[in-house]
């Protein structure tokens, strides 16, 4: 018998959004806010869990974002794949160019309704 992801069968026509903001170090370069962004793109591309991908950097004239400068934003079918991402070695490897030039990180995860 076949196994099911009951949790997403449950959540049908609905996804899941991971929503990552960070702050960088003060000590942190151009470069080196750049090579973290282009190693976060190229994740979907190594991580086919990943359904859609975007991100963008803070705009808002509100002044509330408390040093977040970066937001990225991944959508996944279930929370099996969005946990398959979080192990997977690509974003393990992803997380060691990011972690010395992070200050800040939040992630939020929703079922979109």
């Amino acid at each position: 018998m076949a196994t099911t992801d009951t949790h997403a069968q449950s959540k049908k026509g609905k996804v899941l959004r991971h929503v990552v903001l960070f702050a960088f170090k003060s000590t942190a370069t151009p470069e080196d806010i750049k090579k973290v962004e282009q190693a976060f793109i190229a994740l979907p591309g190594k991580i086919k869990t990943i359904k859609d991908f975007e991100w963008g950097t803070n705009s808002s004239p509100e002044g509330v974002n408390q040093g977040l400068t970066h937001c990225f934003f991944l959508t996944f079918s279930s929370d099996k794949d969005r946990d398959d991402y979080l192990v997977h070695p690509d974003h393990k490897a992803f997380g060691a160019i990011v972690g010395p030039v992070l200050e800040k990180v939040t992630v939020v995860d929703y079922w979109t309704n």
